[in-house]
């Protein structure tokens, strides 16, 4: 619960968070992006209760052993940062960018790599985190270019699973959700930048991806 104030206005009294908008003009903020969700498919107590889950596997499964996070940016972000709180040992963290989308709502089938260098993984076990399975390339290139580099051990998990035929023959070790194959946002994924913060993930309306081509 945010913290703010409580003023007598009326017949009703007015709350205010901690940014100093009224109840009534947050949600009125809130409104515009929560209106272009045509659909929520997993809201956010079941991806709660489903991290706790994930969590408690990985750790079991890695038993014990140091292992290094790889999280592949941006859509992972919220993903990874909720699922690593429910971990209680320490961890190194490292980054790594890369596109695929490109803006669009399918994948454009070349897995560009935008940092200079990646993180040292020689002779390491890793974790490697991505947001959503889909065509399978983003995940196979940088597992793949992991390994090269002399990594021991690559998992892998991913938040969201499509069931669909992949152009690339590979599959995670860790998945947070099976979906259909359809273009989802929130908590991370997103449509030209935008939707990441949603708390859950859902289907944009139809209009709104019209609009954004």
């Amino acid at each position: 619960m945010l913290a703010g104030r409580i003023e007598a206005g009326g017949p009703e009294l007015a709350v205010f968070d901690h940014l100093g908008f009224s109840h009534k003009e947050r949600r009125c903020l809130d409104a515009p992006m929560h209106e272009d969700v045509a659909k929520v498919l997993i809201d956010e107590e079941v991806i709660e209760k489903r991290l706790n889950i994930l969590a408690d596997r990985i750790l079991e499964e890695f038993s014990g052993r140091q292992f290094v996070v790889i999280v592949i940016l941006k859509g992972a972000l919220v993903f990874t940062a909720d699922l690593l709180r429910r971990m209680p040992i320490p961890l190194e963290i490292e980054c790594i960018n890369v596109a695929s989308y490109h803006g669009a709502t399918q994948s454009s089938g070349q897995v560009n790599f935008l940092d200079s260098k990646l993180p040292r993984v020689e002779g390491r076990a890793v974790l490697l985190i991505d947001d959503i399975l889909d065509t399978g390339r983003t995940l196979d290139a940088v597992g793949e270019k992991l390994r090269e580099q002399g990594a021991e051990i690559v998992k892998s998990c991913v938040l969201l699973s499509k069931d669909k035929e992949r152009a690339a023959k590979v599959e995670a070790d860790y998945v947070g959700f099976h979906v259909g194959d359809e273009f989802v946002i929130g908590y991370g994924l997103d449509y030209k930048g935008l939707y990441r913060n949603l708390p859950y993930v859902g289907v944009l309306k139809a209009e709104v991806v019209e609009a954004g081509e």
